[in-house]
């Protein structure tokens, strides 16, 4: 493949020589009379150069001994003949041929030295590259392109044990026009192979090409190893959901269904005559801590549904001040909760279902946070084209280097005891996101955490 390029490129010099050594005949005839024959020489070199720059120091060398003879046969007296009959031109002659043959293999050498030197800048750039690379998933393509568009081939593979693990381009047809072995000494991935499809290359190329399989090895070593560490952190972060998620339902789930059992347990003593008064007040103790265990279901499920992608919203036109009236309606100390959201507010763009779990959520929070005889205030505002519904309460507050732990499962804000799996805020993200929409934390003046729901608006205004 690499004497095939060489021929191609002879070729091209001899074509060019010919063309030139014509062309510069043509232009010189005429002008014969008013030029010395030390001019004409000079002028023959150009062509020279050019089929040593084309085809290299051969068809130069060719090209200078067919300039000699035609400065001979068209400028050196007598005409149209090969014989000289003076000895200064017979010195002009040879010195032309010496200058013209040291002046090609010149040129031929110094080309050479360029393309050493920009495959060397190319192999370069390359290992540079795929050392500062990460390893990450697609490292191993993107270095195949690096290779590809480098070299100008039209596909290109890397195997491992006659399994192709990466390729770029079309499918390949027919044998590869390169086939690079790496050396399984250098990394924990022996049998590592290179084929390309394309034009041919040179024998120093196929030097490179066989440093960039042994750097492709250790790059698929690195991505090994770096997917190794990205299931140990799932797995440690699995492991701390589930102690967690452990902990925390351990004690919610303990509360209600100890109330539970206690309420039925005293309903159902024979020797024991409730009045109907103390009956009631049992029976709402079953229904009221049976309600909490359906909240505790219900925000597992929620949460599980989140992380695994599969919650599906179904965005239309609501009233705002609706879905927040039904929130407040069925949150627990409601007494405490001021509502401003305007009823001729523009219809918002959300689920109608998931927004009012995201209200009622950060209300229940914001209860939660706030003392005893404060109170939380709702205010609903149009804010450019979207709707902002801000859950404001005058509690502790939280730093703002800490918000983002607000967000994930079994956190409670503040790490301070009570009663929920510290879901709510989790939910009320993941919800408000699924609809387009964004919730945001920030402080409240005069101290408290403000929550602020963004969402569309139905049609914009």
């Amino acid at each position: 493949m690499h004497n095939a390029g060489m021929v191609r490129r002879g070729w091209l010099g001899t074509v060019v020589g010919v063309a030139g050594l014509s062309g510069t005949t043509a232009v010189l005839l005429p002008l014969r009379g008013d030029l010395s024959l030390a001019g004409v020489t000079l002028l023959y070199l150009v062509p020279v150069l050019a089929a040593a720059v084309a085809g290299g120091a051969w068809p130069a060398l060719a090209g200078a001994l067919a300039a000699d003879a035609l400065v001979n046969f068209f400028f050196v007296p007598p005409y149209h003949t090969l014989v000289v009959d003076s000895p200064g031109n017979v010195v002009v002659l040879v010195v032309y041929v010496l200058v013209a043959a040291t002046v090609a293999v010149a040129v031929d050498v110094a080309a050479r030295h360029r393309a050493a030197a920009a495959r060397r800048s190319v192999e370069a750039g390359l290992l540079a590259q795929i050392s500062a690379a990460p390893a990450v998933p697609d490292s191993l393509t993107t270095l195949l392109k690096r290779v590809r568009d480098s070299y100008g081939m039209t596909s290109v593979a890397l195997f491992e044990a006659d399994r192709a693990v990466a390729r770029v381009g079309p499918v390949p047809d027919g044998e590869p026009a390169l086939s690079v072995d790496g050396d399984g000494r250098a990394s924990q991935v022996p049998g590592l192979r290179l084929a390309a499809w394309g034009p041919a290359v040179f024998a120093e190329d196929r030097g490179t090409l066989a440093r960039l399989v042994a750097a492709a090895a250790r790059l698929r070593e690195n991505q090994r190893l770096a997917d190794e560490a990205a299931r140990a952190r799932d797995l440690a972060e699995i492991d701390r959901l589930r102690a967690a998620l452990l902990n925390a339902v351990g004690h919610d789930l303990r509360t209600p269904l100890a109330a539970i059992k206690a309420a039925v347990s005293s309903l159902r003593q024979p020797d024991v005559a409730w009045v109907p008064e103390d009956r009631a007040e049992l029976l709402s103790t079953v229904e009221e801590s049976t309600d909490r265990l359906v909240d505790l279901v219900e925000n597992l499920l929620s949460v599980s549904r989140l992380r695994a992608g599969v919650l599906s919203a179904d965005p239309r036109p609501v009233a705002l001040d609706a879905v927040v009236a039904e929130a407040v309606l069925h949150t627990p100390g409601r007494t405490g909760v001021e509502v401003d959201v305007p009823d001729d507010l523009p219809l918002a763009l959300a689920d109608p279902g998931l927004l009012e779990r995201v209200v009622a959520n950060l209300l229940a929070n914001a209860l939660t946070a706030s003392p005893p005889e404060g109170t939380v205030h709702l205010e609903g505002r149009l804010d450019g084209q979207r709707l902002a519904l801000r859950v404001v309460d005058h509690g502790p507050g939280l730093p703002a280097e800490h918000r983002d732990r607000l967000f994930a499962p079994f956190q409670r804000l503040d790490d301070r005891g009570g009663t929920g799996l510290g879901l709510g805020l989790a939910i009320a993200r993941g919800f408000t996101e699924a609809m387009g929409g964004v919730l945001t934390p920030s402080d409240t003046p005069g101290g408290g955490l403000t929550m602020t729901i963004t969402i569309p608006l139905a049609v914009s205004s």
